[in-house]
């Protein structure tokens, strides 16, 4: 079946792609073991230099790759301008803190040397998402490819432009052709790779069931896997909060990426001390958004990257009504053509229902009212996700509570959840395992190879 590039904000289909046959996905392979050699036996400043070159690339196509963006995924100009400055900064980084991070670490034994040193494992097969298209990619690529692995990447099917301009990118700025390829391939076709012995690992950012598909298959053959899977992340407001600022960082997580992030926040709990002023202000901050064509530098939310994404999340909202729920609904007009959702809340959501312990991959909130931050953390737990959590205090009490006992893969306190480039990030439970960025996430496709030299 022909892969699509389809506009959301349209419906148009932009462009019509033919999926590798199984000798073009051959050569591709055999392309990224050979590069392999070559490109592991590089001193680490000649790859630190063209991962600093390729940030130089994107930076100068900054204002292409965005448009890109937005006519494939939907998301806002002001957003995909946003992703690729992050991307240039990572990338920056990563080069800078490449001779700190793959290190040897020596001890100091009685043996004459010993030590761990971290070696790569070879190609790596990423299988990526749409919703960032390039920030989720090069988050786990730059750092594996100066641990000095080879990348394949199987980018998601609604996304192919997007994956063949970061090959080119790559390319561009001086990788040889094998160091980075981009396989244009359907989902039926990963499952011989992942059993290939010459794909050393696999890196998967997706949905929770794709994640337990693909660590299935890699168990078979004992391959290292990294999961950064779905999330059901709690936002918690307590009395103490300022409740301003809440409210915004609220929007803001919730709304950001029309709604289409793992780490959005899903679940807002909030005190019932402070539960109406929280949601009226809430519902006033969401009334203002501009929703419309994200070519627009004005607008705030455009559509959901496909006809299934909205069919999908207008079909929990009215599971979660019929059971029970109320759904607020923005005031906005929403544009008749295109992929476009009305932003709302549900609220009066009980264990019982459905969407309880599900994401919403839309910008709808389940608001919950809690009597206290044991309640709280509570539910905050109740859901088999763990990716990200938020907590809104300055009682140091209720801070410690929730650091110490919120089953997620982080805290974010008095702001907003969003991967920092200086720290790891991953999550725990159903939301996956293994860690990406910082030193984690740069060691985590390599052998970490214990050295003894005795005398």
């Amino acid at each position: 079946m022909p892969i699509q590039s389809i506009n959301p904000a349209t419906g148009e289909v932009l462009k019509t792609f033919e999926p590798f046959d199984d000798l073009q996905i051959e050569v591709a392979i055999n392309q990224s073991r050979r590069s392999y050699t070559a490109w592991r036996g590089q001193i680490l400043p000649d790859r630190m230099s063209l991962v600093e070159k390729f940030a130089d690339t994107l930076e100068k196509q900054k204002t292409i790759i965005a448009r890109l963006m937005v006519l494939e995924m939907g998301k806002t100009l002001t957003a995909a301008e946003a992703e690729i400055d992050k991307c240039v900064q990572y990338c920056r980084y990563s080069a800078d803190k490449a001779p700190e991070y793959l290190a040897d670490d020596v001890l100091d034994t009685e043996y004459k040397r010993a030590l761990t040193s971290p070696l790569p494992l070879g190609p790596v097969l990423l299988i990526m998402p749409w919703n960032f298209p390039f920030w989720q990619v090069i988050r786990v690529a730059i750092p594996a490819l100066l641990a000095g692995n080879t990348i394949l990447l199987k980018h998601a099917s609604n996304v192919p432009q997007c994956a063949i301009k970061l090959e080119e990118l790559f390319k561009d700025s001086g990788f040889e052709q094998g160091c980075f390829l981009s396989l244009q391939i359907e989902s039926q076709q990963v499952e011989p790779l992942l059993a290939d012995p010459r794909i050393k690992a696999v890196s998967l950012t997706g949905s929770e069931a794709a994640g337990s598909a693909v660590a299935a298959k890699c168990g078979e053959q004992i391959k290292k896997t990294v999961l950064e899977l779905g999330g059901s992340d709690p936002f918690i407001v307590m009395p103490s909060a300022d409740i301003d600022a809440a409210v915004e960082a609220a929007i803001i997580s919730r709304t950001r990426n029309n709604g289409q992030s793992c780490i959005a926040a899903k679940r807002i709990i909030v005190h019932e001390h402070i539960y109406d002023e929280f949601r009226a202000k809430y519902l006033k901050e969401l009334h203002k958004l501009n929703i419309g064509d994200p070519l627009n530098p004005d607008t705030d939310l455009g559509p959901l990257v496909s006809d299934q994404a909205l069919k999908d999340a207008q079909l929990m909202i009215r599971n979660a009504v019929s059971q029970g729920a109320e759904f607020t609904e923005s005031i906005q007009t929403i544009p008749e053509q295109g992929f476009y959702i009305v932003p709302g809340i549900l609220e009066n959501i009980d264990p019982g229902m459905w969407v309880y312990d599900k994401e919403i991959f839309a910008p709808v909130a389940m608001f919950c009212k809690v009597a206290g931050i044991d309640t709280a953390i509570d539910l905050a737990n109740d859901t088999p996700f763990g990716l990200s959590s938020v907590l809104f205090s300055h009682d140091p009490t209720e801070i410690d509570l929730c650091v110490g006992k919120i089953e997620a893969g982080s805290t974010f306190v008095n702001r907003y959840a969003s991967s920092d480039i200086r720290l790891p990030f991953g999550g725990v439970k159903r939301s996956g395992y293994g860690r990406e960025m910082a030193k984690a996430g740069m060691l985590e496709f390599t052998n970490l190879k214990t050295v003894i030299v005795a005398n």
